[in-house]
């Protein structure tokens, strides 16, 4: 619906979003109006689009989409505009001489005439001037916004439009709209286009070819994991997307105009053109050298059997030569790899490493991707771990995005990063460029483990380039006869069914066909029979779910155990956003990397919250419904209600999203679904999530189907083949000899040279 008001009071505004809680008058009656509105001042008319709603404390309010503003056609109404504050060097007084002098022209003349508001006793040419370039930047916005709503384009999104461009706003809007993908956040291709659409741009327009083509790369980066893709893909895919006939000839000029500019990479991989965004080269390409650059620094040859004889001793155990020899590797080696799955003895041979580079008076640091993960690695091998983000240290404001960077190395003699498999490309990237030339790089993961949510396939290329050692961990250590997990999770792993007796003690199966049987039963144990079993709350125990939709999806489950759970009451603040109600208490995970929200712990301030990260929602304030979600590791972050958007319940999860976690119980509903999503490696991979039980709600049909459906997604990558080029490239600088103590030459190579050494690389083949 749409209501005119007067604006009688502002109770608050963000000035970073425009967020705003006003009260209208509206028709003689005094209303709460709340959105995201342009300037408003007191004393201004304004038209909302919206609707009233009734929030469960503060009573009847008006929530609105998009506000439309008009200057005051009263006195009274100018003068409160005038004297509200906005304005700097007009108070009440000066708002009143003005007013007295111009009457309802006033307006007009500050418009028009501005000059002569010098007329009025008390302002200067000066302070005229000041008021001329005020006034001009509150009415510069409030018209751009307001042209901008002639397209349909939410205050919401002018906001963010305005706040990028400025008073260049209509120019940039009239001249390509797709620019705002590139430079507005959170602006994708649909938003851009449609509102190019309703300003008339042709549909195959050279600005919407371009646009779709960058659009179609980055969405096959963030949601299928590619780096690349091959073009005649690209060309089917774009010709679905704008529903155009793409002419041969057209759309090769336009990627050639987009390759000269720099944005996208052409070239072939085994004969078959192929299309890369150009960050996306740049990252894999400065990773396969940065790998490089570590991998050919002279060593001096460490004999460690003795080490590992004391450390046999001290720790009661007899270490596999598996283990021996990647403790071994991983002391003499610039990069290397430790992998194997569960129980194979990684913590154990990590504890050695950190034994035998203590008694080297080396300084280590210990990594993982997840706030999850990094917990753990700190438990089991009794040392401080940290996040990557934590550790690069996040600085938003930086243009090199984290404190530690190419510049600014990070101080460490000895990196150890676990989870690797977790870690895409562009992290894998910043925390090389921040390492030092001589240090150590251990990467210890696991292989058969889901690929990374971002973008790149950083473990497997690296196995599997034949550039960087490498071992891999077969034997299992960790089980005794009462425990299942670790001995099913192999089993998976190598194709064979699970064992399904309920005869151990930490894996169980329930047998259910039925959805809303298999639905009632994950509820059952969740809230009851599980908390009853373990004397143990229901926040140690996780859903993990194959997908989001259907009855025994996320999204279903989630609802089902927050009413549960933490049902409704007069007590709980709640907020609706979309289609989920967020409530006081609520277990939620953050969705997408945000490197400006900014959080604190006690005294500690600073910035960044990332995908996966869990918490819990502790506050949610009355006016503003401002949200505090208070994060595992102590970090507070507040959200405000369009920010929700980053955010989803987190009674149950996506397996892809419990990457690098590991929760004391974990309930897996195995349902049927699409061949290629119900893989080995899903189910793999949520089983070696449980810390201490495994329960499986399913039918054995649907665990035998995934247990022998070994489907793995190919995923376009070039990190190998850059790791292979950049060592040839190497060789011809060094002469094949990169260990000889006399070869120092490479000392003085840093990353910079390699960078101008390798800008064309592929073009020297």
């Amino acid at each position: 619906m749409i209501i005119n008001g007067v604006v009688e009071e502002i109770i608050y505004r963000n000035p970073d979003n425009g967020y705003s809680v006003i009260i209208l008058d509206y028709n003689g009656e005094m209303i709460t109006a709340v959105g995201r509105f342009p300037v408003l001042n007191e004393g201004e008319n304004v038209e909302m689009v919206g609707s009233f709603t009734k929030h469960a404390k503060y009573g009847e309010q008006f929530s609105a989409t998009n506000c439309k503003v008009a200057p005051p056609d009263t006195l009274d109404g100018i003068i409160r505009y005038l004297s509200s504050g906005l304005i700097p060097g007009i108070g009440p007084v000066t708002a009143q001489n003005i007013v007295n002098h111009f009457g309802k022209a006033t307006l007009d003349i500050i418009e028009y005439s501005p000059y002569r508001l010098t007329e009025v006793k008390g302002i200067s040419k000066n302070k005229a001037e000041d008021i001329i370039r005020a006034f001009g930047q509150i009415r510069g916005m409030q018209d751009s916004i307001m042209m901008m709503q002639k397209y349909n384009i939410s205050t919401n999104l002018a906001l963010k439009i305005y706040n990028t461009y400025g008073e260049r706003t209509e120019n940039v809007l009239s001249t390509n709209p797709y620019k705002l993908v590139e430079d507005v956040e959170g602006v994708g291709f649909a938003t851009a286009d449609r509102i190019a659409q309703s300003m008339g741009i042709d549909a195959d327009s050279p600005f919407r070819i371009k646009a779709g083509i960058i659009h179609l790369l980055k969405e096959n980066s963030d949601k299928s994991g590619n780096t690349y893709i091959p073009k005649t893909n690209l060309i089917e895919d774009l010709a679905t997307l704008l529903k155009i006939d793409c002419d041969e000839g057209k759309f090769g000029a336009i990627l050639d105009e987009l390759a000269l500019n720099m944005q996208i990479k052409l070239f072939d991989v085994e004969d078959t053109p192929v299309v890369m965004t150009y960050k996306m080269f740049n990252i894999e390409k400065n990773v396969a050298g940065l790998l490089n650059n570590l991998l050919t620094k002279s060593l001096v040859s460490v004999d460690v059997d003795e080490d590992i004889k004391i450390f046999e001793e001290m720790n009661h155990i007899k270490m596999h030569d598996t283990q021996k020899e990647a403790v071994k590797l991983a002391v003499n080696s610039g990069v290397c790899v430790i992998t194997g799955g569960p129980g194979t003895g990684k913590t154990t041979i990590v504890k050695a490493i950190l034994n035998i580079f203590n008694n080297m008076h080396l300084s280590v640091k210990l990594l993982a991707p997840t706030g999850r993960a990094s917990k753990r690695l700190s438990e089991s091998t009794d040392s401080d771990a940290s996040t990557i983000h934590r550790a690069l240290g996040v600085d938003y404001s930086s243009p090199n995005m984290f404190f530690y960077h190419a510049s600014n190395k990070m101080p460490y003699d000895v990196v150890i990063v676990d989870e690797v498999s977790m870690v895409d490309v562009q992290l894998a990237y910043f925390l090389l460029r921040a390492l030092k030339r001589n240090c150590r790089l251990i990467l210890v993961g696991d292989k058969d483990q889901l690929p990374s949510v971002g973008a790149g396939n950083v473990l497997a290329d690296i196995l599997n380039c034949g550039v960087v050692p490498f071992v891999s961990l077969t034997h299992i250590y960790r089980q005794d006869d009462k425990s299942l997990i670790v001995t099913n999770a192999h089993l998976i792993n190598s194709g064979k069914m699970p064992i399904l007796t309920n005869a151990s003690r930490d894996f169980f199966f329930e047998q259910y066909d039925d959805g809303s049987a298999m639905l009632d039963s994950v509820l059952a144990l969740v809230t009851k029979r599980i908390p009853n079993y373990l004397h143990c709350d229901s926040s140690k125990i996780q859903v993990l779910c194959p997908m989001k939709a259907g009855v025994c999806g996320v999204e279903n489950i989630n609802r089902k155990l927050q009413d549960v759970l933490n049902p409704t009451s007069l007590d709980k603040q709640e907020i609706v956003i979309g289609d989920i109600i967020f409530r006081l208490y609520d277990r939620v995970m953050q969705t997408s990397n945000n490197y400006e929200r900014v959080w604190t712990r006690d005294r500690e301030r600073g910035s960044g919250v990332f995908n996966g990260d869990i918490g819990t929602i502790t506050h949610i304030e009355r006016a503003t419904r401002e949200v505090t979600i208070t994060f595992e590791d102590g970090r507070v972050a507040q959200y405000m209600p369009n920010d929700m958007s980053e955010v989803v319940l987190s009674y149950a999860i996506t397996i892809h999203k419990s990457q690098g976690s590991e929760f004391d119980v974990v309930i897996i509903p195995v349902v049927s679904g699409a061949y290629m999503l119900l893989t080995r490696n899903l189910l793999y991979t949520a089983v070696t999530r449980a810390k201490k039980m495994v329960v499986l709600v399913g039918s054995k049909k649907n665990i035998g189907m995934m247990v022998h459906n070994n489907y793995t997604q190919v995923r376009y990558s070039m990190l190998g083949r850059f790791l292979k080029d950049t060592k040839e490239t190497y060789d011809r600088i060094f002469g094949g000899d990169k260990t000889s103590s006399n070869s120092n030459q490479e000392d003085d190579l840093d990353v910079e040279q390699l960078d101008k050494l390798l800008q064309n690389f592929d073009n020297d083949e």
